[in-house]
């Protein structure tokens, strides 16, 4: 069940490569926003294992598989997102210029502003998952993505591809942005469930 856990995250973490690819590509930032969407509508499709789509499901079941799954998927999605930014700069070595202009300013961001952006983007992860695997539409997705997107949010796992992309996901600073993002995620991601809880069920 480990390697599966395992494998599923690198999928993943490979999907939304391939989605933090097209964003890179575009110069049209809406239809890149909506393209994107292509990485977790293919991940909940064939049911791979997407931190930020696992997380917030963790409040109402936190169990040692749940946690243990989630935990698998996150360090899967990273050794993803590092595979493909080797191979995409390959495949696309024009995309790392694009890469490194895109972290470096995220780099600018200060800590506390990175915390809300991830915040934010769990939120929009938790609502789009949530309608796919309760209302059986893929409406949440294709909304919540581009709405991230443009927002400027941050989501941790695409954030892994740039940095990898860029080649300086090992740097400290690099290191210390995804795990502010990391915890943004996983608190945003909560946010919906656990008031859900609070108020005494969790269904919308």
């Amino acid at each position: 069940m480990l390697r599966r856990d395992l494998i599923d995250g690198v999928l993943a973490g490979c999907l939304v490569s391939i989605g933090g690819t097209v964003l890179l590509s575009c110069d049209n930032r809406y239809a890149g926003a909506l393209l994107f969407c292509i990485a977790l509508l293919s991940i909940c499709w064939f049911g791979f294992n997407l931190y930020t789509g696992k997380v917030g499901f963790l409040a109402l079941d936190h169990g040692k598989k749940a946690l243990s799954t989630a935990t698998i998927g996150l360090l899967g999605n990273f050794l993803g997102t590092l595979l493909m930014g080797f191979l995409i700069f390959r495949a696309l070595p024009a995309l790392r210029e694009a890469a490194l202009a895109a972290c470096e300013k995220r780099l600018t961001q200060l800590p506390l502003q990175t915390l809300l952006r991830g915040c934010f983007c769990g939120v929009l992860m938790f609502v789009a998952v949530w309608s796919y695997r309760e209302k059986k539409t893929i409406v949440g997705i294709l909304f919540c993505i581009p709405v991230f997107v443009l927002s400027g949010f941050e989501h941790s796992i695409a954030d892994m591809f740039y940095f990898s992309l860029a080649g300086t996901v090992f740097r400290p600073e690099s290191l210390l942005f995804l795990l502010l993002v990391i915890l943004g995620n996983s608190l945003g991601g909560l946010f919906i469930p656990c008031l859900q809880l609070l108020r005494g069920g969790n269904k919308a």
